[in-house]
C-alpha cells in the first residue's frame, strides 16, 4: 500500500540536482508545487513529502517555505550518514532534527539513515543500534539505508567517482546484506528494531533482487518501505510492466514512493539530475503513477494510518 509520495531525492545535494542549472532552486520549487497539486487532484489523502534533504540544512527548508512549496506538502524529510559522509557526530541526531523542527510545523521524517561496512562490519552494528536509540520516538518514520549492498558492476549513478575518492566506494557497502545476498553482522541486530525502523531500498529497472528482497523484508518484520519509480525509466520499453511487477510485489508494505530522475531528452541538460524543460511533464508522471497504483486505496489521513492496497490501469 502507498502511504506517501516523495518529490525527488536530496534536492539540495549537487550530485542529485543540477545546481548550476538552477542555483536558487526556483525550477525545483515550481516543479514540486505542480507535482504536489497533480497528486492531490488524484488522491487528496495521500501524504506528500519533500525529497529528503542532504545535508540537513534549515536554510534550504526556509527557502522552500518562501517559495510556497511547503504549503503544498504534509511532511519534510532528512537524510543523515554521520559515520560515513556528514561532518557531524552520530550523537548529534536529536539536535539535527530540532534544527528542522525550528523552521517548519510539518512532521520531519528520516527517510535515509545508514552506516557502511567499508571499514568493518562492527562499525555498522554500532551505528545501527545507536541510531535506533537516538531516533526511535523522535520521528514518525525512519528508513534504514539499505537492505542490499549496491552491486559493484552497477556503479553509484548519482555520484562522481573521480571527485570523491574513498567516499564514493562507501556507497557499495551500505546494505545489511552483501551483494551476493549473504547477511552481515548488523542484520540480526536490525530485527530488534523493527517495525520502528523501516528500510529504504532502491530497485533498478527489472532488478533481479526484488523477490528475494520481499522475502527478507517479511522475515525481518519490516512494515515501512521507501523506494522509487524513476521518471527516466518510464521511457524504457516495457516500463509499465516492470512498474506493475514492482508495485504488486511491494503491496503488503506501507510504501513511501519517491519520484525522481529526469529523462535525458526531457532535461534542460541531458542528465538525470537536470531540471526538466517542462515542469508539468514531471507532474504528469507523478499523477499517472498515483492514478495507476494508489487510487484504489483510501491512503493515509494526514499524519495518520495507512490504508488498503490497490492498483488500477492508467
Amino acid at each position: 500500500m502507498i502511504e506517501a509520495v516523495m518529490f525527488w531525492n536530496e534536492p539540495n545535494n549537487k550530485s542529485h540536482w543540477a545546481f548550476e542549472a538552477d542555483p536558487e532552486w526556483l525550477a525545483f520549487a515550481s516543479m514540486v508545487k505542480l507535482a504536489a497539486d497533480a497528486v492531490a487532484a488524484e488522491n487528496p489523502r495521500l501524504l506528500r513529502v519533500l525529497g529528503g534533504i542532504s545535508p540537513i540544512d534549515p536554510l534550504f527548508i526556509r527557502r522552500m517555505t518562501s517559495f510556497g512549496v511547503l504549503e503544498k506538502l504534509d511532511v519534510v524529510a532528512v537524510h543523515g550518514f554521520p559515520l560515513d559522509w556528514n561532518l557531524w557526530q552520530i550523537h548529534e541526531w536529536p539536535a539535527k532534527l530540532q534544527e528542522i523542527h525550528a523552521v517548519t510545523h510539518l512532521p520531519v521524517w528520516v527517510s535515509e539513515v545508514g552506516v557502511s561496512t567499508f571499514g568493518a562490519d562492527e562499525v555498522q552494528v554500532f551505528g545501527l543500534n545507536r541510531t535506533a536509540e537516538l531516533l526511535v520516538g523522535r520521528t514518525p518514520r525512519i528508513h534504514w539505508y539499505s537492505l542490499y549492498d549496491l552491486p559493484a558492476a552497477w556503479g553509484a549513478t548519482t555520484r562522481h567517482r573521480e571527485a570523491e575518492g574513498s567516499s564514493y566506494y562507501r556507497h557499495f557497502y551500505m546494505g545489511l546484506l552483501r551483494e551476493d545476498g549473504s547477511p552481515k553482522l548488523a542484520l540480526q541486530h536490525f530485527r530488534k528494531h523493527t517495525p520502528a525502523l523501516g528500510i529504504c531500498q532502491w530497485f533498478h529497472f527489472e532488478d533481479p533482487r526484488l523477490d528475494d528482497a520481499v522475502r527478507w523484508l517479511r522475515e525481518l518484520g519490516v512494515r515501512h518501505l521507501r523506494t522509487g519509480l524513476s521518471w527516466a525509466d518510464s521511457f524504457r520499453p516495457n516500463a509499465d510492466a516492470w512498474f506493475d511487477r514492482q508495485m504488486k510485489a511491494l503491496a503488503e508494505f506501507e510504501v513511501t514512493l519517491t519520484f525522481c530522475f529526469t529523462p535525458e531528452h526531457r532535461g534542460i541538460q541531458p542528465h538525470h539530475t537536470s531540471p526538466p524543460k517542462i515542469a508539468a511533464e514531471y507532474a504528469a508522471f507523478c499523477a499517472r503513477m498515483v492514478r495507476r497504483y494508489a487510487n484504489l486505496q483510501p491512503s493515509a489521513p494526514r499524519g495518520g494510518q495507512t490504508a488498503v492496497p490497490g492498483m488500477i490501469e492508467a
